[in-house]
């Protein structure tokens, strides 16, 4: 499943953000989007504009660890002739040009605190101040931040400051690591692979079934980013037309531990189909008699049931604990902190 915004993916994680998104999109609230390196926010963070009330008006990304410390206050806010050495001319800033559209910090934990001061102003007051200036401009931006960091580690330790932190994680929108995705790597897979080959104008390359069986059980520490990196060098380096094992780098293999062991194919997630009442199969809630007859109270006779549903879908991944946790739309840590209160780990 790919949206309008390149977003490709079909996890229940995944699922799950969208489902905020297209809540809060058509809302001025502030987003703060966090995730690690490579898992796509700047592309989350357009599919917010393009759904909200703005999207007529200008997207204004600014990516707040690229830009020199003593550069980025101009960077944003603009400055007056004569403000510095080489300010030869009064130029706008980001939040100006942004004017009615949505600004977007990108590495919002790399600002100085004294720039987070005028940031918190900026969302309180609607107003900024070019630097050199004398007077205060109101500005009409939805402001929306994302970081890889963890800002409340940060505001701990000092780095950050809380009355900001608080501000901007008004809707919180955590994009999961791909290694959290189940089958959501292949589909990436895939759809790297033809554009890369398209654009090469080469037949379109096929994963065999132990690549994509070692592709979905290696962590893709890099998130995406990576992924599409090593599929651009596959439709290059690759001389057949089928993807085999032998194709990976010994990076990729190493991770993937015995290709024996490995599950044969990640699950996919989506609706499922509804079963008729009465065939075999039927979705049956249990009920008081089930209850009974198994001699449990209600705390047991649920944790029961719990247990159960954590061993079926152990099995069903093979024991991987990322895809697991995808089959029951959970997040691996969560199904990592369960095992271990119930000993199943």
């Amino acid at each position: 499943m790919e949206n309008d915004n390149g977003i490709i993916g079909q996890s229940t994680s995944l699922r799950k953000v969208f489902h905020v998104l297209l809540k809060v999109a058509p809302t001025d609230s502030t987003v703060l989007v966090t995730g690690e390196s490579g898992t796509g926010k700047e592309l989350l963070v357009r599919a917010l504009h393009s759904h909200s009330l703005r999207r007529e008006k200008p997207f204004v990304p600014v990516n707040c660890g690229a830009i020199p410390k003593d550069l980025l206050e101009s960077e944003l806010f603009g400055h007056e002739k004569g403000a510095f050495t080489h300010a030869i001319r009064s130029k706008a800033g980001r939040f100006e040009l942004a004017e009615g559209g949505t600004i977007f910090l990108d590495e919002i934990g790399e600002m100085d605190a004294t720039l987070q001061v005028k940031i918190l102003r900026a969302l309180q007051e609607k107003e900024i101040e070019r630097v050199g200036g004398t007077g205060a401009k109101k500005v009409d931006v939805r402001i929306v931040a994302a970081t890889n960091r963890n800002l409340e580690q940060e505001v701990e330790a000092g780095r950050f400051r809380e009355d900001l932190y608080y501000r901007l994680n008004v809707i919180p929108l955590h994009l999961p690591p791909l290694r959290e995705r189940g089958h959501d790597i292949l589909l990436l897979c895939e759809h790297f692979l033809k554009r890369f080959c398209e654009r090469r104008q080469r037949q379109v390359l096929v994963l065999s079934a132990n690549a994509r069986k070692v592709l979905s059980a290696y962590p893709w520490p890099g998130n995406v980013r990576e992924l599409e990196n090593f599929m651009e060098r596959l439709s290059i380096l690759c001389d057949n037309q089928t993807v085999q094992v032998e194709d990976l780098p010994d990076k990729i293999l190493s991770v993937a531990a015995e290709l024996d062991s490995l599950p044969t194919e990640p699950p996919r997630t989506g609706n499922m189909p509804e079963t008729p009442a009465g065939q075999a199969g039927a979705f049956r809630l249990p009920d008081l008699e089930d209850m009974f007859a198994s001699h449990l109270g209600l705390k047991e006779f649920l944790e029961s049931m719990e247990d159960r549903l954590l061993m079926q879908a152990l099995e069903k991944a093979g024991g991987v604990k990322n895809q697991a946790a995808e089959i029951l739309g959970i997040k691996r840590t969560t199904l990592i902190e369960k095992l271990k209160k119930k000993r199943m780990d």
